[in-house]
């Protein structure tokens, strides 16, 4: 039994410009090769006799649709029924190895919201009602990229603690003029909520990195400003803010 996947009809389709596509009767045609298949207006034609004079097609259809595969490999296009331990669900029934770029950069934000979550206790154990607020907005955030990745929708503006990103950045690069105080250079003795502010911000700029595959400008936009946010925490904590 053979599989037609997108990237086979891509192929064929570059070298030869084709109306009609013979296939044998019991091929396997991939969802995203059908779509292509109509987008490309390319008639299907099998060779089984019996398979093209069946006439009702609403039966075929019923047929067809009874039958959802449990799992689908994207690199091939064929049906699985258990999902491998190296592989797993990036949309819906889609299964990709665990090293795919959108799972990776998955990951790294599953481990930046554990950071957060782990700097909200301190704060919650050292009553810093504001700052908890603020590291709840930033969690909700990154929450929001995660979402946005997922069902490929566009972040669109955003702001910070009621504070437009644009002057997010302005803070982040003079916080001087803008909070106060002087560029900080993390050091032990400014205290375990600050170097936690600064392990959130370091674990920010490696979910940046990853997400340079994705090849998603906003959501790469969205990181920066958010490093940026809590560089400017940082500096509001030393400046009192947070008291």
């Amino acid at each position: 039994m053979k599989v037609l996947t997108e990237a086979q009809l891509r192929a064929k389709h570059k070298k030869e410009q084709m109306e009609n596509l013979i296939v044998k009767s019991n091929t396997i045609i991939t969802p995203s090769a059908k779509e292509y298949l109509n987008e490309k207006n390319i008639k299907l034609v099998f060779e089984d006799k019996e398979h093209l004079e069946t006439t009702n097609e609403e039966e075929k259809e019923t047929k067809e649709e009874k039958f959802t595969p449990k799992y689908i490999c994207q690199y091939t296009g064929g049906y699985l029924e258990e999902k491998p331990e190296n592989m797993t669900q990036l949309y819906g029934n889609e299964l990709v190895f665990k090293n795919h770029p959108s799972i990776i950069f998955r990951g790294k934000l599953d481990s930046l919201q554990s950071k957060i979550l782990e700097i909200q206790v301190l704060a919650h154990k050292d009553k810093k009602t504001k700052l908890i607020d603020d590291l709840q907005e930033i969690l909700e955030f990154v929450r929001n990229i995660l979402k946005s990745e997922v069902i490929n929708q566009k972040i669109e503006d955003f702001n910070f603690f009621g504070i437009e990103e644009t002057d997010i950045r302005e803070m982040s690069h003079n916080p001087k003029n803008n909070l106060g105080v002087d560029h900080i250079l993390p050091d032990y003795k400014m205290g375990e909520l600050v170097i936690g502010l600064n392990s959130i911000r370091s674990n920010i700029r490696e979910v940046e990195i990853v997400s340079i595959s994705l090849n998603r400008d906003d959501i790469i936009k969205s990181l920066n400003r958010l490093s940026s946010a809590v560089y400017v925490m940082m500096c509001r904590y030393l400046a009192g803010y947070y008291k």
